[in-house]
């Protein structure tokens, strides 16, 4: 599996091999199963996150007991809550597997020093940022002013592979919908 890490950062970030081992050497595989926290409202964030095999998501539960997902990260992804790892202060978030899961952490000591070592890395973390700022923006454009059935459509058309792997429940509270909605929407569809 580090292989296709190791595949992985080569081709996004075009690191070379000596580059790509130092940083491989300071990440620590995990398997999670199904359904375990990785992280829990209360705790900091001290790892970044590279998905090598699997599902996560990153949600929070109200006080009445309804979860919004905020981000589905299959494999060869990065996760992460940005302000609790950033600030070094407790998250409000839960991240944890919707299947089971094979993930790379680092510290954050040791991925602050792979920034400082090797600006390659840094560039590519960089970009990585702005491009999930703008996914985050469109996701909140499409939030704020699309009915429901626009943001299912959206989100079939930007993760059609997840579609077959969520539960409609975790589909319903990542569009801030009912499932009831979910639902009569897909039947809609389905008779068209």
């Amino acid at each position: 599996m580090a292989d296709l890490f190791e595949q992985y950062l080569a081709k996004e970030a075009g690191m070379g091999e000596e580059m790509l081992k130092q940083i491989r050497s300071k990440a620590i595989g995990r398997r999670l199963r199904r359904n375990e926290q990785l992280l829990m409202p209360g705790e900091i964030c001290r790892h970044k996150v590279f998905v090598l095999k699997g599902l996560l998501r990153t949600y929070s539960v109200s006080d009445g007991g309804n979860e919004t997902i905020l981000q589905f990260s299959p494999e060869m992804n990065w996760t992460l809550d940005a302000e609790s790892y950033d600030q070094q202060i407790p998250s409000r978030y839960y991240i944890s597997a919707v299947e089971n899961s094979e993930v790379l952490l680092w510290h954050k000591n040791d991925f602050d020093r792979l920034l400082a070592d090797f600006p390659a890395l840094k560039k590519y973390a960089e970009q990585l940022i702005s491009r999930n700022i703008y996914s985050s923006r469109q996701r909140l454009q499409t939030a704020l002013g699309a009915t429901p059935e626009e943001r299912y459509e959206e989100f079939v058309r930007t993760n059609p592979s997840l579609l077959a792997r969520l539960p409609l429940r975790m589909i319903a509270a990542y569009l801030g919908i009912s499932l009831k909605t979910l639902t009569r929407i897909r039947h809609a569809q389905w008779a068209r």
